[in-house]
């Protein structure tokens, strides 16, 4: 008997997949392009629908730091409603980006990484992928780091001990020994989080706006009414005039909408578990300015009033919820701090996962296809994150923050071949075959995997920028140079979009399709699932039967002229 329930036992275990699920007949050069959770997505994992997309902004913009966005244009001499303006103005412009790049994952379903292939081929593609996966890895460090001091917040309201437990962490830390208590609990539950598939996270997505609106409204509140009013800051204008202010204007406007580079980058990642692809438009330009206008307004209002309470303006609210218990250490105090703080902390933990977890978990999975699975990206990306210590990042390497806040010059390059790509060269049709080939005849293969038409436009759209961000990082430069950094995004986004369209001008890519054509699908569907509920066939806006091109180019003998390949 005891033989025979060891032995059910051990059948009840799975055995340990080494093998990302769909790459397991995957072989040669192959191996490093395909699984199935990195291929268009099924018909029932595309969950995401107009109002999940409408609120998911307030899932990943309802952050602390968010709280505080336009604090920095004040300091230098705008008003609180100037420099939310200049903040709202530039994610309206972002948000349009946002759009435009993500309108691949949303008609394909396909995430960033595979639509790097398209424009700097198969294996091309390895270092903006890899790239984009530091960057999700570090920010992800950076915001378990809030994430721990919401968390810290909690603790403190429960017992003033944690307050007073001896500091082992050094100066060179952003936390203390009771941060990182709450570090680690705020890094242990997000990873519970995270075992939750991604098409599965709408209610969630969902809970979190509710979880927003009552936070702010009780937080805005609170504060508030302590103060007696909203406080001088929120009426006071600004203090620059003329020319400075207007080159207040023009920064803080165009800062708006490069601080939200990532978003416009990998904007497939998300975009592609829409339902319909045109659910994603109104989510995307109504929902993200929105969404970031109505926190950026509650934040500062709630900074404002910190002027009357203690006669200084503190834009942390986490900062300012522990002030307000540990000045009255009262249980309504107390139980006030715990449950908006409980509040943060479950925003933060949602736009961890949407804004680093689920970027990184598509690149490493897409690095890494052959043993490595979407999911598994998202735990290898939680423990490098904690394995960076990303508290003594934070808390004594000014260069690094800076360097953070600078990323967009190389982002902005990205974007650019990406738009031009899709829209210009392809005109809206990608092979998604060739996408997970090495094939030599395959449109993405170019020059050995590697398009150089993409990498010397990426190169080229950084270079103008390049001083710029040098100063950023401390280097000395004139004015001029750092009044044209402020342009950084937009002058890297469109000159890498003309240079890669000049050389694809000069040196025609497979695949390029001419001006006159528009070819992109009306909604993609897998092989394996065209005639699931009705959709038996996907057909281009131009009439021409995807399915039926794709049927005479596999039957056609030998690389056509449109196949061919750069030698």
């Amino acid at each position: 008997m005891a033989s025979s329930l060891i032995r059910r036992f051990r059948e009840g275990i799975p055995a340990p997949h080494f093998q990302a699920k769909g790459a397991e007949n995957v072989h040669g050069e192959d191996m490093w392009l395909d699984n199935d959770d990195i291929r268009p997505l099924k018909l029932a994992d595309r969950t995401w629908n107009l109002w999940t997309y409408l609120t998911f902004w307030f899932s990943a913009t309802a952050t602390v730091s968010n709280w505080y966005a336009a604090s920095s244009a004040q300091a230098l001499g705008l008003g609180m409603w100037e420099s939310i303006g200049c903040s709202f103005g530039g994610q309206i412009l972002i948000a349009i980006i946002i759009v435009l790049n993500g309108r691949a994952g949303a008609k394909y379903h396909i995430g960033y990484p595979i639509l790097n292939r398209a424009a700097f081929g198969v294996f091309g593609a390895w270092w903006p992928t890899f790239n984009r996966a530091v960057m999700a890895i570090v920010w992800n460090g950076v915001n378990a780091v809030q994430g721990g001091q919401c968390v810290y917040v909690m603790l403190h309201a429960l017992t003033p001990k944690i307050a007073n437990i001896k500091n082992v962490m050094g100066s060179g830390s952003v936390l203390d020994s009771g941060g990182m208590i709450g570090f680690a609990i705020f890094w242990i539950l997000t990873c519970c989080f995270l075992v939750i598939p991604v098409p599965k996270m709408r209610g969630l997505v969902y809970a979190k706006l509710i979880v927003f609106i009552i936070s702010a409204i009780a937080m805005c509140a609170w504060t508030l009414t302590l103060a007696g009013g909203i406080g001088e800051v929120a009426r006071q204008p600004g203090t620059a005039h003329g020319s400075t202010k207007a080159w207040l204007i023009v920064r803080f406007l165009l800062l708006g909408a490069a601080s939200c580079a990532t978003f416009a980058s990998n904007a497939a990642d998300f975009q592609r578990y829409a339902t319909k692809p045109n659910d994603v438009l109104l989510g995307n330009l109504v929902g993200f300015p929105l969404s970031n206008f109505l926190v950026a307004v509650v934040g500062n209002l709630v900074g404002s009033s910190s002027q009357v309470l203690y006669g200084k303006i503190i834009w942390s609210p986490l900062t300012y919820l522990d002030m307000l218990q540990t000045s009255s250490y009262t249980s309504s105090r107390r139980a006030g701090c715990f449950f908006i703080a409980a509040a943060f902390a479950y925003s933060a933990i949602f736009s961890s996962i949407f804004e680093n977890s689920l970027p990184a978990g598509n690149d490493i999975a897409a690095l890494f296809p052959k043993y490595i699975s979407v999911r598994k990206g998202f735990f290898i990306c939680a423990v490098i994150s904690f394995a960076i210590n990303p508290w003594y990042l934070l808390g004594s390497a000014s260069i690094f923050i800076s360097f953070l806040a600078s990323y967009q010059i190389f982002l902005s390059s990205i974007t650019g071949v990406l738009l031009c790509h899709y829209y210009v060269i392809s005109r809206g049709y990608l092979d998604i075959d060739d996408l997970y080939t090495s094939r030599k005849d395959g449109v993405y293969w170019y020059f050995h995997g590697w398009n150089w038409r993409a990498y010397l436009a990426y190169v080229v759209g950084i270079a103008p920028n390049f001083y710029g961000f040098l100063n950023n990082m401390g280097v000395r430069a004139s004015d001029g140079v750092a009044k044209a950094y402020y342009f950084a995004y937009p002058i890297g986004l469109c000159v890498s979009f003309l240079v890669y369209w000049g050389t694809c001008w000069v040196s025609r890519p497979a695949g390029m399709v001419g001006l006159g054509e528009w070819r992109e699908v009306k909604d993609y569907v897998r092989p394996e699932e065209r005639g699931v509920e009705g959709r038996a066939d996907i057909e281009s806006e131009s009439g021409e039967s995807v399915v039926r091109e794709m049927a005479e180019k596999e039957a056609a003998v030998g690389v056509s002229p449109a196949r061919s390949v750069d030698v």
